[in-house]
């Protein structure tokens, strides 16, 4: 079958087309026919080698690329009672989706509504989980609840947005330029401003009444985040769960107390999926809302197997605003 494999890290050229052996469904996994692979930020840092000593993401050279994906289930490992043969389903956090088939265990692969496109489906599940749990298992969103949502032009910022002003939250966010807070604006936030060297922070305090707001969603990391601390009200809470601009290396604890008694935490997806149930949850949300109307994700371009050099150097430069999708079908 076809591939795309690294079998060392670096950039776009490392990529390899690799005509692979085909699969088989191990006991607990569902082997599926891959349509649709979402690209993102995970399988860029995959390439670059940043989970090269993860142990929440123990991906390793050689690899298939490709943690998101859609497709339909073609055969059943041993043991498995919970899909069938033909159903539509997608996952994320499984490597191997950059191929034309994939093994998946059943746990994580959710069903896929059959009104809603799978193209959809497998651009959805990696950012909206992510959205999901920060709004509502972290952030704790509620009526009368506000929010500083970073990178609001993102993939995750703008779904990040509308779950939050579904929850009936007050969402301010930033950006890096006035085209993208026109796109953040559009999505549901109430006031979007420019990072301005940390000046955000300023304008923020201004637009609560000097308090700040109560969390704030930090995805820069070194750049951002002792200013997100200003931005954020007395016994607020910081989420950073990116680091774009880089880590954090010299924080004293004690700048938590200085800045008004704060919350620090660094949350990561897998620990929010732990379950079929959880999965499952956050899926019938997220693939709810798709259908309803209340939450869009725009699909930024569609590439073949054949141009994914140009797909990860494009979103890598973050010259598209929304998600790429890999088309694998047959």
């Amino acid at each position: 079958m076809k591939s795309i494999q690294i079998h060392q890290y670096g950039g776009p050229e490392v990529l390899r087309r690799v005509d692979a052996p085909m699969p088989e469904a191990v006991p607990g996994t569902v082997l599926v026919r891959v349509h649709h692979a979402g690209i993102n930020f995970m399988d860029i840092h995959t390439r670059q080698g940043k989970y090269a000593k993860s142990r929440t993401y123990p991906v390793r050279l050689p690899c298939t690329l490709g943690m998101e994906g859609a497709g339909e289930v073609v055969a059943l490992g041993e043991g498995v009672n919970s899909h069938a043969v033909g159903d539509r389903v997608a996952w994320c956090i499984v490597w191997g989706s950059y191929a034309e088939y994939a093994v998946v265990p059943a746990w994580q692969a959710v069903q896929v509504p059959a009104a809603l496109p799978l193209d959809l489906a497998a651009v959805s599940v990696f950012q909206g989980y992510t959205a999901h749990y920060l709004a509502h298992d972290v952030g704790r969103l509620v009526p009368g609840r506000s929010c500083l949502v970073h990178a609001a032009s993102g993939g995750i910022g703008q779904i990040l947005i509308q779950i939050a002003k579904n929850a009936g939250a007050r969402v301010l966010a930033t950006t890096s330029s006035a085209d993208k807070a026109a796109v953040a604006r559009s999505r549901g936030a109430e006031q979007v401003f420019l990072y301005d060297e940390g000046r955000f922070a300023d304008a923020v305090r201004e637009a609560t009444g000097g308090q700040g707001v109560d969390v704030v969603f930090d995805s820069i990391g070194k750049a951002t985040l002792r200013d997100s601390f200003r931005a954020t009200r007395v016994r607020g809470l910081v989420v950073n769960y990116g680091n774009v601009s880089g880590s954090v290396t010299d924080l004293d604890p004690l700048e938590l107390g200085e800045a008004g008694s704060l919350l620090l935490t660094r949350p990561r997806l897998a620990d929010h999926l732990r379950d079929a149930a959880e999965i499952r949850r956050r899926a019938d949300d997220i693939f709810g809302a798709l259908q309803d109307g209340s939450l869009r994700i725009d699909i930024a371009g569609r590439y073949m197997l054949d141009n994914v050099e140009e797909a990860h150097a494009a979103y890598e430069a973050r010259r598209m605003v929304g998600k790429p999708v890999l088309d694998l079908r047959p």
